[in-house]
């Protein structure tokens, strides 16, 4: 049964990166009505290069704009780019605006907003930093023309241009991100279809965004994250309602309309109402990722660091989510998920099931003399606190010292930052949660990197690993960058960057009257109409 979905998942991925086939563009009629969504997690800043969180990369979709989309086949397309050349040798990219390009505060798009916007941003996200490490110059060449020249093959440029997840690559105002890029802004004027409601933002309650009046869309259909922007609503309101059955309860009454992950214990009773649908607005789904610190006592220790893996168990993760058969992959050690051109198993060990003996076997290795483990528990989602809690009993059971806390997924977002020892209020551990375009390739998953002091919270710390790493993005060859795809992956089974702790699907929910929503992955409401 488990082979029969991975092969499901396998096609549909083939087939397309499943972000939505592409649709007719929506007839210019006179927006309307109020869209009142919600989403996994609350928006708590709007800065979305200074968190990972997925709450700003939501808030970037709604207000920022991109040079590149990526369209359905995972494919990059210009967007706020009218055109771009290379030159012969493969070194020098430049880039010309579409007419007509305009902030919130009907400043023009200019080339330095979107030099200065890609310079903040690759200081902060991990395929950012590699693309500037591997570039001489980018450099305005007048209001609406850039250019970026390399010092060194990069095979990833676009693609790296159409960044979705993790810090997206949006374009804001020259002014703001100017702003360090360790200094989190508030200001939110974007280029985007939709402007941000700074007067009605409550934070974790509620935040608002109208139509962007002035926003030119791109002519083309809709594709994925790709295409013409055309917003079909006057107003989304993204209410923060964090108990799973309130939100269910909510969605059924019709005050709500759209619930982006409700708790696979409701879905039953969703499907008998006739006014709501589900669907998979990502197809592929979402792998539980677990997190170490590596700087810190005991999974600074390889060997501790090892042991995690024979202390989860995937599937028990999954049946404690409550996530259906159907939409389980039981096993997958793949760091790019099961079901993509990318999955493979080399370098694999544990997580099939819990072996205490080996775990403890390791710990002993390590050191491990009973200090206090703290797991940072975020109670507000239900599959991060069902997956915590029971990676933290198996933790127990092998001679472990669990100090799970509870917190909301934004103080988490924030403690998971502190780099003093537990003692002094730092982590050990936590729980994020990750789509297929988050982990899809070793340059953009932004949790896979070793880079030390310059990586995500965690830390990880591998130069070998680095350097593969390097070697697999500035090879331009797909085909031979699959041959370097294994010694990666086999290198991240040695230094465990994160533990894979399980893939699943779950279903979006939406009311009948809502049409135009789309398998994007990540959840955006341009094209979306309510009768």
């Amino acid at each position: 049964m488990a082979k029969r979905r991975i092969t499901m998942l396998a096609g549909a991925a083939m087939a397309a990166m499943l972000l939505g086939k592409p649709t007719p563009a929506p007839a210019q009629t006179t927006p309307t009505g109020t869209l009142r969504v919600v989403l996994v997690n609350s928006l708590a800043s709007v800065d979305p290069v200074v968190t990972t969180a997925a709450f700003a990369r939501n808030h970037g979709f709604m207000v920022y704009d991109q040079l590149f989309g990526l369209d359905s086949r995972g494919e990059p397309q210009p967007q706020m780019v009218d055109r771009h050349t290379v030159s012969a040798d493969g070194r020098t990219f430049t880039f010309t605006l579409r007419d007509g390009l305009a902030f919130h505060d009907g400043q023009p798009v200019r080339a330095a907003d979107a030099v200065a916007s890609i310079r903040r941003w690759g200081q902060r996200d991990t395929a950012g930093r590699a693309l500037l490490a591997a570039t001489a110059a980018l450099e305005v060449v007048d209001d609406k023309t850039f250019t970026l020249r390399l010092s060194r093959p990069f095979g990833l440029v676009t693609e790296v241009l159409a960044r979705p997840t993790a810090s997206a690559l949006f374009m804001m105002p020259e002014r703001i991100a100017s702003t360090p890029a360790n200094v989190a802004f508030t200001d939110a004027t974007g280029s985007g279809p939709f402007i941000f409601r700074p007067q009605e933002f409550l934070p974790g309650e509620r935040a608002v965004y109208v139509r962007n009046p002035a926003y030119r869309p791109r002519p083309e259909p809709a594709d994925g994250l790709a295409g013409g922007k055309v917003v079909q609503v006057e107003r989304v309101e993204w209410l923060g309602i964090s108990d799973p059955a309130t939100a269910a309860a909510a969605l059924q009454s019709g005050e709500i309309d759209f619930l982006e992950q409700p708790t696979p214990d409701v879905l039953p009773t969703l499907a008998r109402n006739r006014n709501i649908a589900t669907f998979a607005l990502n197809p592929i789904g979402s792998m539980v990722w677990l997190r170490p610190n590596h700087t810190q006592p005991p999974f600074n220790n390889p060997a501790a660091r090892q042991a995690l893996l024979y202390l989860v168990n995937q599937q028990e993760n999954l049946q404690a989510v409550g996530v259906p058969p159907s939409e389980q992959v039981p096993y997958c050690p793949a760091y790019f998920l099961c079901g993509t051109p990318l999955e493979t198993a080399a370098g694999a060990q544990g997580l099939r099931e819990v072996n205490l003996d080996r775990a403890r076997a390791l710990l002993r290795e390590a050191g491990y003399n009973g200090e206090r483990v703290v797991f940072l528990n975020a109670t507000d989602s239900p599959i991060n606190n069902a997956v915590t809690l029971t990676m933290a009993e198996n933790m127990r059971r092998a001679g472990l010292n669990m100090d799970v806390v509870a917190m909301d997924w934004a103080t988490l977002s924030q403690r998971r930052n502190r780099r003093e020892g537990v003692e002094q209020g730092g982590w050990s551990l936590f729980v994020t949660v990750a789509n297929v375009l988050d982990a899809q390739n070793p340059l953009v998953n932004v949790y896979f990197g070793a880079a030390c002091d310059g990586g995500p919270a965690g830390w990880p710390c591998d130069a070998e690993l680095e350097r593969l790493r390097a070697t697999w993005w500035e090879e331009s060859d797909p085909a031979k960058r699959r041959e370097l795809l294994d010694q990666v992956h086999a290198r991240a089974y040695a230094v465990l960057p994160y533990i894979n702790a399980g893939q699943f699907r779950v279903l979006a929910a939406h009311r009948t009257n809502v049409e135009g929503l789309r398998p994007t992955i990540i959840p955006v409401f341009w094209g979306v109409t309510k009768r």
